[in-house]
C-alpha cells in the first residue's frame, strides 16, 4: 500500500489532520462503526467529554487492532461532538491530537457538532482505516 498525504496548506497539521490522503494498491480497507464511550458491558458513560474523549479513542484502537489493521494507516477519520464548545475549552480536543501525534495518524478528518448523540454520549469516532 502507498498512501499519499496532500497538504497545500500547512496549518491543518496543527490541528490533527490533514487536507486530503490517496491511497494506491490496499489489500484491505476496514470502515469503522462510530466508536463512542461505551463501557465493556454496553453501558455508555456519563463522564464529561475529557473522560469520554479518552474511552471513545481506547474503542477505537481495540477495534482496530481486532481486525489487524495499525492506527497510523487511518485515513479517513469523523468525530462527532455535541459542544464544539466544551470540545475546544476543556481541552478535550488536546486529548485528540497527542492520540493523534502519538500514533503517527495522519487523515482527512472532519469534526462536527451534533445535535445530540445515543444516550448520555457526548463523542464518537468514525474511521475507515488501510493495509
Amino acid at each position: 500500500m502507498e498512501k499519499r498525504i496532500i497538504n497545500p496548506w500547512t496549518w491543518s497539521e496543527n490541528l490533527g489532520y490533514a487536507q486530503a490522503v490517496e491511497v494506491k494498491q490496499p489489500t484491505s480497507t476496514l470502515y469503522c462503526a462510530g466508536q463512542a464511550a461505551v463501557h465493556p458491558d454496553g453501558t455508555f458513560s456519563d463522564a464529561d467529554m475529557r473522560t469520554q474523549m479518552k474511552l471513545a479513542l481506547e474503542n477505537l484502537e481495540t477495534v482496530i487492532r481486532e481486525a489487524d489493521y495499525e492506527l497510523k494507516n487511518i485515513v479517513r477519520l469523523t468525530l462527532y461532538s455535541t459542544s464544539d464548545e466544551e470540545l475546544f475549552t476543556n481541552n478535550a480536543f488536546e486529548i485528540f491530537l497527542a492520540w493523534v501525534h502519538k500514533h503517527e495518524i495522519r487523515a482527512a478528518a472532519t469534526a462536527m457538532e451534533v445535535s445530540k448523540l445515543t444516550g448520555s454520549l457526548c463523542i464518537e469516532f468514525e474511521a475507515t482505516v488501510v493495509k
